[in-house]
């Protein structure tokens, strides 16, 4: 039905030819942006939600008492490998993780891991490829998400955090709003402002996201890409990890 709407709008109302280069990039930038939007709110109240009957203290307790030998580390990862969330519905916890007072290099562990290792891809690994190449993907997997989250660690960069996360009060409230035993509504409501407090803040990159993948989408043509990844190129899997973070959608 959105689609329908965009390629409405687009066509008939901006007038713009859908065999050119322009109108499918703008289809595709209005589309996707729509839908992302769309989702990243459901997703990112949907989360906000979930961190108010998660436990996040207790998991940083947890995590505190298992630093020997990267424990923590290896804890956070395995907790993002087994959590059904994408990257945006990851975010809401990593800021809830970062409130909580768990330390930024396992939050990113946790973060690293939570998109990379999920139930979905680990179906299709098992389908398409065993057992044994699919404990392989969620080691490396897991693996990559501590590797990566020691050496952000390690780089101490708590000041490149925004400012706005540090500012967020949703812990305090939710713990004032149990105190008091406030209605559901009421907590909604505070869920809801947090919410938008996140969404307002990442639309921006997700407008500039998808402005990339509408670019590639509308000018770059099928099959382009295929020429350069090949086994013969020693970039093929740099330019292919490149590629898959800039594509929301292949091109048909």
């Amino acid at each position: 039905m959105i689609q329908n709407f965009i390629d409405w709008l687009v066509y008939a109302i901006l007038n713009l030819s859908p065999q050119s280069h322009l109108g499918e990039a703008v289809d595709f930038f209005v589309y996707d942006s729509i839908k992302i939007i769309f989702l990243l709110l459901v997703i990112t109240f949907f989360m906000s939600t979930l961190r108010y009957y998660l436990p996040i203290e207790k998991l940083r307790d947890f995590l505190a008492s298992h630093k020997f030998f990267g424990l923590d580390y290896f804890m956070a990862t395995v907790f993002g490998a087994i959590t059904p969330f994408c990257s945006c519905s990851s975010i809401p916890l990593f800021i809830g993780f970062l409130k909580a007072g768990i330390p930024l290099g396992v939050t990113f562990a946790f973060l690293i891991t939570s998109p990379l290792v999920n139930e979905i891809a680990v179906a299709m690994f098992i389908g398409l490829f065993g057992w044994k190449i699919t404990l392989l993907y969620v080691g490396a997997g897991i693996l990559l998400g501590m590797l990566g989250g020691w050496a952000l660690g390690k780089l101490k960069m708590e000041k490149y955090v925004e400012e706005y996360i540090w500012k967020i009060k949703f812990s305090d409230e939710i713990r004032m709003e149990k105190k008091n035993s406030k209605t559901l509504s009421q907590i909604l409501k505070i869920v809801s402002k947090e919410a938008w407090s996140i969404s307002k803040k990442i639309i921006p990159y997700v407008l500039a996201g998808v402005a990339l993948g509408a670019l590639i989408h509308g000018y770059v043509p099928a099959g382009f890409f295929e020429k350069y990844i090949t086994k013969e190129n020693p970039l093929a899997v740099p330019v292919a990890v490149i590629l898959a973070n800039s594509y929301n959608r292949i091109p048909d």
